[in-house]
């Protein structure tokens, strides 16, 4: 098949497969909203919905932020969680709320936007859920008449030309002006790839170029972008990659890209019968973890390896070594046996209920592409979020950032750590037993060791805390600290733009 043709078919359908016959659900509002309310958990407060905008907020500082964190750290996640006494049975089902945290040494202000995608802007002055999301399947919705129709903007964000993009799943980047987070509309690349899935884990290259994927499950199609530095777009196209599952992140190397594939693999079936996107998903641990290794600057070379089956959210960064045998690619990871996480634990959040399952764990595979050999060994770290160095993406580096600590009856992580994924040493910093911390991001400050910024939801006291630390000194605690006077929702990810 021709790729403009190709191209053309991931575009009408998207990332999701949204056209195909729903069965429309019927009856009357379900409880999931009073179960929420009902609960007797002071944790929730980070699952609830905020009423509208919140505007430019002076937060309490204690200490100085370093100058090499002067600027704006820019975080996003899903935050209109229920509409008209309605809902949503998952996290990431919510309309997006885009937060900036403009960092003046001994001055932070908070500012925070809900994200003005056509799909919130109809349901709000619908009071009602007019469209099925990720997890959810409201009753008595029509058919999207495209994935943006139903773009929630509420994974990542990816500065970009004094813009910020929020990013999704399954459809448009959505521009966001930086200073205002104002929403501007949706990014086209080109007029033919218009409404084609741009996915939430971009890679920046340390010479600014910027590569991402979109994934159309219906069609296992695999779409490939190249965005030059100053964010012109090089190149896109799709490929097609066999019983192509659920993929949310990857990861590059100086000649390669990388995508780690879980066997949690689409069923339009399942979808016919009027399931949601997630549960069209089945798991087929017989297909294992397949790794695809795409070579950056010919898409038609592809290398197909198998790990053990497991599931995977996030990557922490890939670097490759040459060997008498060919390439060796190394990339970290956070592992889980199954996909009960996407499944169970994050849909609970949603009426206020703790379980807990199988937990992720820092995973570190190697690929060698002379033998065709794979094999990973795990850490024995709870871990999410991963984060690096963003001047050694791609190369070969050491330190991880990750969240970690989790505990029996609070959902998330309770501490922040930074580990060296060759010997296994990590440091961490608790934020106690009544805190739930969120990613934290690495700041360079020159040939220094720089520093580690990140929020963390302190729902003992209902509020949010921005902390920085000296990433070399993690475990002595934050060297500055910002409280706002609210606590905002949970939030997924983010970007720091140095002022």
């Amino acid at each position: 098949m021709e790729r403009r043709e190709l191209l053309r078919l991931l575009a009408t359908a998207g990332a999701l497969p949204l056209l195909a016959p729903l069965a429309r659900a019927a009856g009357t509002t379900d409880d999931w909203q009073a179960q929420f309310e009902a609960a007797d958990v002071p944790w929730k407060i980070g699952f609830a919905t905020p009423p509208g905008d919140l505007p430019l907020t002076r937060a309490t500082v204690r200490g100085r932020f370093p100058d090499a964190v002067a600027g704006t750290l820019f975080r996003i996640g899903p935050a209109g969680h229920d509409l008209g006494g309605e809902r949503y049975h998952h996290w990431f089902d919510g309309d997006g709320m885009v937060h900036r945290f403009v960092i003046e040494g001994a001055d932070v202000r908070h500012q925070g936007r809900y994200v003005a995608t056509p799909k919130r802007v109809a349901e709000v002055k619908a009071g009602r859920h007019l469209t099925e999301a990720f997890g959810t399947m409201p009753p008595g919705v029509e058919p999207p008449t495209s994935a943006d129709a139903i773009n929630v903007a509420n994974t990542s964000v990816l500065p970009m030309q004094g813009e910020v993009l929020a990013l999704w799943e399954g459809g448009s980047a959505t521009r966001i002006d930086a200073r205002t987070l104002d929403t501007l509309g949706v990014k086209t690349w080109r007029a033919d790839l218009a409404g084609m899935p741009f996915s939430a884990h971009p890679k920046v290259d340390p010479d600014g170029t910027v590569w991402n994927f979109g994934v159309s499950s219906g069609q296992s199609l695999l779409a490939l972008y190249e965005i030059a530095p100053g964010g012109a777009l090089r190149r896109a196209a799709v490929v097609p990659v066999p019983e192509l599952p659920m993929v949310h992140d990857f990861a590059v190397t100086a000649r390669h890209l990388v995508f780690l594939m879980p066997p949690l693999v689409y069923d339009s079936k399942r979808k016919e019968a009027g399931a949601s996107f997630l549960d069209a998903h089945v798991w087929r641990p017989e297909l294992g973890m397949r790794a695809l290794v795409v070579d950056k600057q010919d898409w038609d070379k592809r290398q197909l390896f198998e790990l053990p089956a497991g599931f995977l959210f996030h990557v922490g960064n890939a670097w490759e070594e040459d060997t008498p045998r060919g390439a060796r690619i190394h990339i970290d990871y956070v592992r889980t046996q199954n996909a009960e996480s996407v499944f169970t634990s994050n849909r609970e959040v949603m009426r206020a209920r703790r379980v807990r399952r199988n937990e992720p764990r820092l995973t570190v595979a190697t690929l060698d592409l002379g033998t065709g050999k794979a094999t990973q060994r795990e850490l024995p770290l709870e871990a999410e979020f991963p984060r690096i160095d963003p001047r050694r993406v791609g190369l070969r580096h050491r330190q991880v950032v990750h969240a970690t600590q989790t505990r029996a009856d609070v959902p998330g992580f309770g501490a922040v750590a930074r580990t060296d994924i060759e010997s296994g040493r990590s440091q961490r910093f608790s934020y106690g037993a009544q805190a739930i911390v969120e990613e934290h991001v690495f700041v360079p400050d020159g040939a220094k060791a720089g520093w580690v910024l990140g929020t963390a939801l302190d729902f003992g006291r209902q509020r949010t805390v921005l902390s920085c630390f000296a990433a070399d000194h993690l475990a002595a605690g934050p060297v500055a600290q910002a409280t706002l006077p609210y606590a905002l929702p949970l939030g997924l990810h983010g970007a720091f733009v140095k002022a």
